[in-house]
């Protein structure tokens, strides 16, 4: 898994995410290897539903109701689940919480 290159603010995301899975799966999750944004949720970490579940509740509790990561899985095909990488749900929180930054600001 090659690491891509994600702007400032997202890769920050994509630390406190790593956080969040290893919280969420266990210190096992740390035998895989780095968490990149190409990492796969399914190909990669094997996430069952019940950690999805888990880790869509600590991204509420981190970034509020505007990150839904059931609504955003909803939103996918079987194969763009299957295919969702940590990096897409990066850029997806960056851009949801920026539009939030926009708003209140």
């Amino acid at each position: 898994m090659a690491a891509d290159p994600l702007p400032e603010r997202t890769g920050a995301i994509l630390a406190e995410i790593t956080d969040m899975l290893v919280s969420v799966v266990g210190d096992e999750l740390l035998v895989v290897g780095e968490i990149t944004p190409a990492t796969t949720f399914n190909d990669d970490l094997a996430l069952e539903s019940i950690e999805f579940v888990a880790l869509a509740e600590l991204l509420h509790q981190r970034y509020g109701g505007a990150v839904d990561l059931l609504g955003l899985l909803a939103e996918k095909d079987i194969d763009q689940i299957l295919a969702m990488t940590v990096g897409e749900l990066a850029v997806h929180i960056d851009e949801v919480t920026a539009a939030d930054r926009t708003c209140a600001g």
